[in-house]
């Protein structure tokens, strides 16, 4: 006999798999409810302007955006070259904000209707005759409380 024998070789136990049907939804859920859906997109583009003070805006339910500035180069075609107005998904003139305040308001609670903010993101090269118009507008449906986004800047 030799003396040497042949070891048998132990075999690893299987992965017990039955938790992982509990991970899988478990992760599932929490990317569900931390990521966050992109509302508008943009067919402009917007560089808001510097500010040294600003502030966030608490509650951004409440929060309507106007968007204006120059479209996008695959809307210079069929939009020009001129600053525009965009209300959600679509390009729109200032006679239009009147009907995309009212749906705004009909689409929050009832409580909170008054404490509706309109958010101007405004491109920092379009001219103040446009923002005017749009504020008369804003006025006219009782939309009065307005907002500026702006990017904010360290004072040196």
């Amino acid at each position: 006999m030799s003396r040497f024998s042949k070891k048998e070789k132990k075999s690893t136990g299987q992965i017990n798999t039955a938790s992982l049907p509990d991970i899988v939804f478990m992760l599932l859920f929490f990317f569900m409810t931390t990521t966050v859906m992109k509302e508008v997109n943009l067919m402009i583009t917007v560089k808001v302007p510097d500010a040294t003070e600003a502030r966030k805006l608490e509650k951004k339910s409440l929060v309507s955006y106007i968007y204006m500035g120059q479209p996008l180069r695959s809307f210079q075609k069929m939009f020009g070259t001129e600053p525009r107005i965009q209300l959600n998904d679509q390009f729109k003139n200032v006679v239009d904000i009147a009907d995309f305040i009212a749906q705004e308001r009909d689409a929050m609670d009832e409580n909170d209707r008054n404490k509706m903010t309109v958010s101007l993101k405004i491109d920092s090269d379009t001219r103040m005759g446009t923002v005017i118009d749009v504020k008369q507008s804003l006025r006219r449906a009782q939309a009065l409380k307005i907002s500026y986004s702006a990017r904010k800047v360290e004072e040196l």
